[in-house]
């Protein structure tokens, strides 16, 4: 029984992950739900069995584990609100352009491809630049405010 939840569990979390890595928000938004699907199967998965943990039903040690429960019920309430501002980041993005496509920003590429330099670094070569060119600092030292 508990390697079939941890099969499915995990085939939930695949096939969660691979529609979570398309451009469209339908299946976006699909893939969140499976994904959520998967981290309740292996919450549930993880408790033990036992009777209800209710004082003076029965004996202690025979008791289930509350714990699992609260956490699979916490999983639903927030995948319940993610889902919901998905849903209406999904409507928004219909009634503006008409489609649910992700476009492919051009400026991601370049920073994932690393020929993107930050303001922060070519503000700070061109105080070093400065400083040298003046001859009064060296690059060890840190212009105010940079701790």
């Amino acid at each position: 029984m508990t390697t079939s939840l941890a099969f499915t569990a995990a085939l939930l979390f695949g096939v969660g992950t691979y529609l979570i890595l398309q451009h469209t928000l339908s299946r976006i938004l699909i893939g969140l739900a499976l994904l959520s699907h998967g981290a309740n199967v292996l919450l549930m998965g993880s408790g033990q069995r036992g009777t209800p943990p209710l004082i003076g039903s029965g004996d202690p040690a025979r008791f289930s584990d509350p714990l699992a429960q609260a956490f699979a019920l916490t999983a639903i309430v927030i995948t319940f609100g993610v889902s919901s501002l998905l849903l209406a980041l999904a409507y928004r993005s219909w009634v503006l352009t008409g489609k649910d496509e992700v476009e492919d920003d051009v400026s991601d590429r370049s920073i994932a491809s690393g020929g993107h330099l930050d303001k922060e670094v070519i503000d700070e070569e061109a105080w070093h630049s400065k400083a040298l060119d003046q001859g009064g600092a060296s690059r060890d030292t840190e212009p105010a405010g940079h701790g």
